[in-house]
């Protein structure tokens, strides 16, 4: 029976096996199946006064071809772009009924093909790779993760001396950290006066007794898998002392041969904690 002619029952039309494979295709893009169904039924229903000539199926065959072409070829992309996103952070995007349009963080941990159908795994859960919406670097996730700390101002008055105490974010992911020091150039201040009990840093009146009149830059290092140091966010002003010159740091030897910069940064880590008295910038 024809394509075109569709059986009658009680004046509806009765649809077939190949009507409801036509409608099914038609919901999607217009696909090679699609097209290749078309040109068939072009070919069974041309005019006989006037046909197609061959020139005209020639045109129409290498327009199929390269449709295949182009699907194949932007299958082949997806897939490729969703495998380099394994190990990556990625913000996907999920909608639902009641509570609208959500953004979920994670990192991809595998990728799912079936036919042309691509997920991403992601905290155990599968969203299609369409649900992508924002991909993140790793330094830029690295920077994220790392220790920090806002801007904060310290204001010693050697008349009235006080114990101080900020707060500082300890890391996340593989750069946690759970010791801090604090120092200023090549100085560290003993750490038995520099106490951590959570996210608070508490530093002891008695480390800035040596300290003279002025501002101070001071230099927090935490003891991440990174040694994050941060500069320039700590400011100490110190007021009515009567100490004229800066404690100095002791000298210390170092391997001329070390070259690895995270052992260098451990290495400085260690002599700042250790036993507080000084540090390498």
């Amino acid at each position: 029976m024809s394509d075109l002619v569709l059986p009658i029952n009680n004046g509806k039309t009765v649809e077939t096996n190949t009507t409801s494979s036509t409608s099914k295709a038609s919901n999607n893009e217009l696909g090679k199946d699609a097209f290749l169904q078309l040109l068939v039924t072009q070919m069974k229903y041309q005019d006989p006064l006037n046909p197609n000539t061959d020139t005209e199926y020639i045109a129409q065959l290498a327009t199929f071809s390269q449709l295949e072409q182009l699907q194949n070829l932007g299958k082949a992309a997806s897939s490729s772009q969703a495998f380099s996103l394994v190990g990556k952070t990625v913000d996907v995007k999920a909608t639902s009924d009641s509570s609208g349009t959500s953004y979920i963080t994670g990192k991809v941990d595998s990728v799912l093909t079936q036919g042309s159908k691509i997920q991403l795994s992601i905290g155990g859960k599968l969203y299609s790779f369409d649900q992508l919406d924002t991909v993140y670097s790793d330094d830029y996730i690295d920077k994220l993760n790392r220790p920090s700390m806002e801007a904060t101002e310290l204001k010693y008055d050697a008349d009235n001396p006080k114990d101080f105490s900020f707060t500082v974010n300890l890391g996340s992911g593989d750069t946690i950290a759970d010791e801090v020091a604090v120092g200023l150039g090549n100085y560290f201040i003993n750490s038995d006066y520099v106490k951590l009990n959570g996210n608070k840093v508490t530093i002891d009146k008695a480390a800035f007794a040596e300290f003279p009149n002025g501002t101070y830059k001071l230099t927090v290092a935490f003891n991440d898998s990174k040694y994050t140091t941060v500069k320039d966010k700590l400011i100490l002003q110190v007021t009515n002392s009567k100490v004229t010159e800066l404690p100095e740091a002791e000298e210390t030897e170092t391997e001329e041969t070390v070259t690895d910069e995270t052992v260098t940064e451990e290495a400085k880590y260690s002599e700042a904690v250790g036993d507080g008295s000084e540090g390498q910038e």
